[in-house]
């Protein structure tokens, strides 16, 4: 029997069924694992593409449809890497919950969530002056993106090794 340690909502997590399915299975959790992998990268890449693009780099390329696709991928990277992050966390919960590396991973995320949602209330309507003028807050709004989406999946994998 698997003996579980952490915060008690952690515990019941990893001793679900959910849990229990993601240790037991062959299969689940490493497709689980590489769809992670994969979404990850649906999100870091087109947030980073469209951070940059926001920074002015790029300005061949329109920077509103520029900057709405890569939104949509990443948002849609977004939902499966919660959906395969869910079970993958769930087979492990008690220590991860505990992680320093994982809080700071999740701690991450909702940054990068935050500062996407502040961002697209703030300068959606005014991404066609964009290249003109660009507001300062919106440029750092737009590094301190790249900079934490790009954190993301480093702690992520170090989870593994601290």
């Amino acid at each position: 029997m698997h003996v579980a340690h952490g915060p008690a909502w952690a515990v019941a997590l990893e001793q679900s069924g959910l849990g229990e399915l993601m240790r037991s299975s062959g299969l689940l959790y490493p497709l689980a694992n590489v769809l992670h992998v994969m979404a990850i990268c649906a999100v870091v890449a087109p947030i980073v593409l469209a951070d940059l693009r926001l920074l002015g780099f790029g300005r061949r390329f329109p920077l509103r449809p520029t900057v709405v696709m890569m939104s949509a991928i990443a948002a849609g990277g977004l939902l499966v890497a919660i959906a395969t992050g869910i079970p993958l966390f769930a087979a492990d919960a008690g220590p991860l919950a505990t992680n320093p590396v994982m809080v700071a991973k999740l701690a991450l995320l909702a940054v990068g969530i935050a500062n996407a949602v502040l961002f697209r209330v703030l300068w959606t309507r005014h991404l066609d002056d964009w290249d003109i003028l660009a507001p300062r807050l919106g440029r750092a709004q737009a590094a301190l993106s790249a900079g934490v989406w790009l954190c993301v999946p480093v702690a992520g994998r170090l989870i593994a090794y601290l």
